[in-house]
């Protein structure tokens, strides 16, 4: 679920991760918004961590937020329905010598079909960003990130535990300091649901399209990102640990520094009814090559604007009776 955030990476992981100045000076640039010299498009851009990423002698960017799906069961299939998740998250990057704040905010349009295939329930997604962020203490700058249109596969394989398949397409953004070209979202995920019960992980692959990135960006990385869930219900509170990582791939682009992350944080939640309320703080413990590590607190809703009640289980918006007995 994307929760585009995305980041969004959806673009979520682009608000994550931070493109780093080459060694050299660089040519050309980011022009949405930018407009403070060179240095100031690298800090931009590489800042945007949900809807940027990259590093090393030019930027470079993903389409999914690191962390963007935490606390949610991801592998398990979603109650019949139609369901609304807005989601916002700000934070500071320590970019010495200032700091580096990002605000990414995604809305998210679920839709849990009546259909199977496979034998899975087919369940699609649309969803956009809109982020700001505020490069070394200057001003702010904002806009909309791409776009994601998505189909999950999801099945239920018994004992309180679910797989789902994720295929989704980032489409091309305007927004200079975010990422622009199209690209394609790979995702799996394994979620125990059990006895109040939330453990989960997603795994993330991502994959551009296209070898000409915009002007004064090498390349666009693949990546990897990896989001861990446990978490307990008692009663309408949700409470528990999460994590994430992420980590470049192999580009082949001489002198390319690999950017990757590791960060953790706890998550408290309150079903209240009509709306599930979750919220989370996360902290970096390690960082590469990023200019300093990230602390951000996240905000999410899940609102269903119709939902088959029989089939949800009770108290838990997101997973079916059949599935958490």
């Amino acid at each position: 679920m994307d929760m585009p955030h995305g980041t969004a990476r959806r673009r979520d992981r682009r608000a994550g991760r931070r493109v780093t100045p080459a060694r050299t000076p660089r040519t050309g640039g980011f022009h949405h918004g930018t407009r403070h010299g060179p240095r100031r498009r690298v800090l931009a851009a590489a800042c945007l961590a949900s809807i940027l990423g990259g590093a090393g002698p030019a930027s470079a960017g993903s389409a999914a937020q690191p962390g963007q799906s935490v606390g949610l069961p991801t592998g398990a299939q979603i109650p019949h329905g139609l369901y609304f998740i807005t989601a916002s998250n700000f934070g500071v990057r320590d970019t010495a010598p200032g700091v580096t704040p990002l605000n990414v905010n995604t809305a998210t349009l679920a839709w849990a079909t009546p259909w199977d295939l496979l034998g899975a329930r087919v369940q699609l997604f649309a969803g956009i960003p809109f982020s700001a962020i505020g490069p070394q203490d200057r001003g702010w700058q904002s806009g909309v990130g791409q776009p994601l249109l998505a189909g999950q596969l999801a099945w239920d394989l018994g004992g309180d535990v679910g797989f789902s398949y994720l295929l989704g397409g980032y489409l091309p953004s305007r927004t200079g300091f975010t990422t622009q070209v199209p690209s394609l979202t790979h995702r799996f995920a394994l979620s125990y649901v059990g006895n109040d019960w939330n453990l989960t992980g997603h795994l993330f692959y991502g994959h551009f399209l296209g070898d000409r990135p915009p002007p004064g960006v090498a390349t666009y990385p693949d990546y990897l990102n990896l989001d861990l869930t446990a978490t307990k219900k008692f009663g309408k509170w949700q409470v528990g640990a999460v994590a994430f990582a992420s980590t470049d791939l192999p580009t082949g682009v001489a002198g390319y520094r690999s950017q990757g992350q590791v960060a953790v944080g706890g998550l408290v939640g309150y079903n209240f009814g009509p709306v599930n309320l979750q919220a989370f703080v996360t902290r970096d413990v390690i960082d590469r090559n990023y200019g300093g590590r990230d602390t951000r607190a996240w905000l999410r809703a899940v609102i269903p604007l119709y939902q088959d009640r029989q089939e949800a289980a009770p108290g838990r918006t997101l997973v079916t009776r059949e599935q958490s007995r």
